[in-house]
């Protein structure tokens, strides 16, 4: 049976503690318009030191392990960079302090978005840009299908910006 995945679940307890963070991954091209499935979370956070203990408040309130079954130690997890996978009561979160091809939150949320997703939410997205230029540092085979969607989201995205005058 397939682990419950609630998107609204985990960002309404980022939002609950005024986390600051971008959604990217799978639910950041999928609120693009990218027709993958997904079963997790994944999110930049700002690592200032405020919002990593708020950040520990949210993944306290979704009662999030780690793979070993212990709850994370944001100071000590997320040194060097690497990626904290954890579980939670609604689903998987993919804390990722630096992803490949970026510099971090400050990276990525300057050209970031803001849509709604409904019951209030607006978190902040990487752009399409910026999600494509993540999947292309990676360099991995899995990647290239999300890739090319991506790739054709960008050009249709600019071919709608370069609609011409109609003349009446």
């Amino acid at each position: 049976m397939a682990e419950r995945f609630d998107p609204y679940a985990l960002l309404q307890a980022l939002e609950r503690q005024q986390v600051t963070y971008v959604v990217i991954g799978g639910l950041g091209r999928v609120i693009h318009g990218s027709g993958e499935v997904t079963n997790g979370l994944d999110i930049v956070p700002s690592t200032r030191e405020e919002n990593l203990r708020r950040l520990g408040l949210a993944l306290e309130e979704l009662h999030a392990r780690r793979r070993d079954g212990k709850p994370p130690l944001l100071e000590r997890d997320l040194v060097g960079r690497g990626v904290l996978e954890l579980k939670t009561d609604a689903g998987e979160l993919k804390v990722v302090p630096e992803p490949v091809g970026t510099h971090g939150y400050d990276d990525l949320r300057r050209r970031a978005e803001r849509p709604p997703l409904g019951q209030g939410l607006r978190p902040a997205v990487a752009s399409v840009d910026d999600h494509a230029r993540m999947l292309a540092a990676l360099d991995r085979e899995q990647d290239a299908q999300p890739l090319a969607v991506l790739q054709r989201l960008i050009e249709l995205e600019h071919g709608l910006s370069r609609t011409p005058a109609i003349d009446l």
